[in-house]
């Protein structure tokens, strides 16, 4: 084979692992086969985000599913999930890459590595720590993995500047190594739950989705595909008094994450009457898996409590 046919070849095969000729059919049916309840925005935003090879800066309330779109896709195309978990004092060493010290050390004094020798070296790959960045970077499976990059709002200006290095080139500098880049991209799923505001810098290399708090119809369907083993009137009843909630002032609204704990808690409870509609008795003692805030638990007083159990009946009622 020539050097032009074998680079053609490998070219292909590297276009074929990647997402560039995902279908909307393909993607739809990644979301189904995962339960998760996708709008058209939402399908379009993602699809054009895998074609493009673009990252995917997703903002919403915490709890309204941006961490599970990541997970979504890896699980729905079969491919690793690589999940950076972003914290105040973040540094590079904990994101991309460090060198196993201790391991160095060891090698050095068992003389397996000698000063005299010049082609030895402790900062080979050996003693080289992958961190989510690197590995995302670095990955040689049959598909690019996805790599969430979550609540990088909690992060420091600092990190979010080193962030739009690897994600300009999707490549990293070791100065003891060289450059290492991805041969295919990595599926850059980017969360955010605006407690500070982003660069433009980093918007702009982006495609952005804004996951808006469900409706009552969407809310009942993921909980129905979520919890298969709730009655069905209850999860109508549910969304009702969640849907309810939100129009309440509180310091933190219920997202679906909230939603779920609570219809999961029920069917728990429930697990021999599943039926019977919803008391304010079982409003108020389970209310702890919707509301966790102090404040917002103090506002569900007598009054409250009949108002949500009068909005579940009414829910039940117009099924």
């Amino acid at each position: 084979m020539t050097e032009e046919s074998s680079a053609t070849a490998d070219r292909d095969a590297t276009e074929s692992a990647g997402f560039d000729d995902v279908s909307e059919d393909e993607l739809r049916a990644a979301f189904e086969a995962t339960d998760y309840v996708a709008d058209g925005d939402i399908v379009t935003t993602v699809l054009l985000a895998l074609r493009l090879g673009r990252p995917l800066l997703v903002e919403g309330d915490p709890g309204a599913g941006k961490t599970e779109l990541a997970k979504v896709l890896a699980a729905g195309f079969d491919t690793e999930l690589i999940r950076l978990q972003c914290y105040e004092g973040l540094a590079a060493e904990n994101a991309l890459y460090e060198w196993n010290y201790t391991k160095q050390l060891l090698a050095v004094q068992a003389d397996e590595r000698g000063v005299d020798d010049p082609d030895a070296s402790v900062f080979d790959e050996e003693y080289l720590l992958e961190r989510p960045l690197l590995r995302a970077l670095s990955s040689d499976g049959d598909r690019p993995p996805v790599l969430l990059i979550d609540e990088v709002d909690r992060a420091d200006e600092e990190f979010e500047a080193l962030l739009l290095e690897v994600l300009s080139d999707f490549q990293v500098s070791i100065p003891e190594l060289g450059t290492v880049q991805a041969e295919t991209p990595p599926v850059v799923v980017i969360t955010s739950n605006r407690t500070r505001a982003l660069s433009d810098a980093l918007k702009r290399r982006c495609l952005f989705l804004h996951v808006e708090p469900p409706s009552f119809e969407k809310e009942r369907s993921i909980v129905e595909r979520k919890v298969p083993e709730l009655d069905g009137a209850i999860a109508t009843e549910l969304c009702a008094v969640t849907q309810r909630l939100r129009q309440e002032p509180l310091r933190k609204q219920p997202g679906v994450a909230e939603t779920l704990d609570w219809a999961r808690a029920i069917a728990q409870l429930r697990a021999d009457d599943g039926s019977e509609p919803l008391s304010t008795a079982e409003i108020e003692h389970t209310i702890g898996c919707l509301l966790k805030e102090v404040d917002d638990v103090e506002r569900i007083d007598e009054t409250m409590l009949e108002t949500l159990a009068e909005t579940a009946r009414q829910a039940r009622g117009g099924e």
